[in-house]
């Protein structure tokens, strides 16, 4: 296992895919590291000198930020935007999407679980009566 700016990569993996692991580094990216250290993306990790290593500990720090610090910096972004008080920030609160997707019958990523409201069923009103003895809070007895 190598371990790399504090993140342990996969021996059998190519080192093209266990560079997208890290936060903040995608295909892309992890493309252009390899071209400007010349390493093979064929090559798996457990294939990699010590130097070949360094080599690319090296180009990510010199052209990215990852992991723990790209976190934070996002982190504080959004809480920039909530101190603002703009629209962005406030939906961002409300863990609603941000810009402009329609929420009516989407966004269930972002807003969780459906959760029903509305009417009951009379059947219904009369199983919570009998449960519980009482309506719920709330609500008067008809």
């Amino acid at each position: 296992m190598a371990r790399l700016l504090g993140l342990i990569l996969p021996d059998t993996a190519r080192i093209e895919y266990a560079l997208t692991l890290f936060y903040g580094i995608g295909w892309d990216g992890s493309g252009k590291i390899l071209k400007n250290t010349g390493i093979d993306k064929q090559k798996r990790v457990k294939e990699l000198t010590e130097d070949e290593l360094k080599m690319v500990s090296a180009e990510i720090e010199k052209l990215y930020v990852v992991e723990g610090n790209l976190r934070e910096q996002v982190n504080n972004h959004i809480k920039r935007l909530r101190e603002i008080g703009s629209y962005r920030g406030g939906r961002h609160t409300k863990g609603l999407p941000l810009y402009g997707q329609r929420t009516k019958s989407n966004a269930r990523t972002k807003r969780g679980k459906r959760k029903t409201v509305g009417a009951l069923k009379k059947e219904v009103w009369a199983k919570l009566e009998t449960g519980q003895n009482a309506a719920p809070a709330g609500t008067a007895k008809k």
